[in-house]
């Protein structure tokens, strides 16, 4: 599907982002690191926080978390989604927090701090990104 079809509006791809895009694209999911301070970052910025540095580097994540919260969306529905559609907050293994769509998984099994896999999918408008599941080992 692409994003005239369905409404969805494709992301905003920019040099301190595209990173992110590119290695999803690739099958990884990666967040900012900062090279002075080592404080991770998620969504990327061009500035560390904490140091204010504009010196950056990457980290690939494991693809594993906990989901932190999520809340279930009923309206408004468009058609690149089914509904009602599940979306998460989960912290990352690695110390950090992504909103991610929620696939593979009953709503009503989903419980703050269980064990999530990311895994990198189609979005409806065409981009590859990070989607979360119940941890497999967890739900078998």
């Amino acid at each position: 599907m692409n994003a005239q079809a369905t409404g969805v509006p494709k992301p905003i791809i920019t040099q301190d982002n595209s990173f992110f895009f590119e290695a999803a694209a690739a099958g990884r999911l990666e967040v900012q690191r900062c090279t002075q301070c080592s404080e991770l970052r998620h969504p990327p910025a061009p500035c560390c926080a904490s140091c204010q540095s504009f010196e950056w580097d990457t980290v690939t994540c494991a693809m594993r978390g906990t989901l932190y919260s999520y809340t279930i969306a009923h309206r408004p529905q468009d058609s690149a989604f089914e509904y009602p559609h599940a979306i998460a907050l989960v912290d990352l293994e690695e110390g950090v927090r992504i909103v991610a769509d929620v696939f593979d998984s009953d709503h009503t099994a989903l419980v703050e701090g269980a064990p999530m896999d990311i895994v990198i999918r189609e979005h409806p408008h065409g981009t590859m990104l990070p989607s979360v599941r119940i941890a497999q080992e967890v739900a078998e």
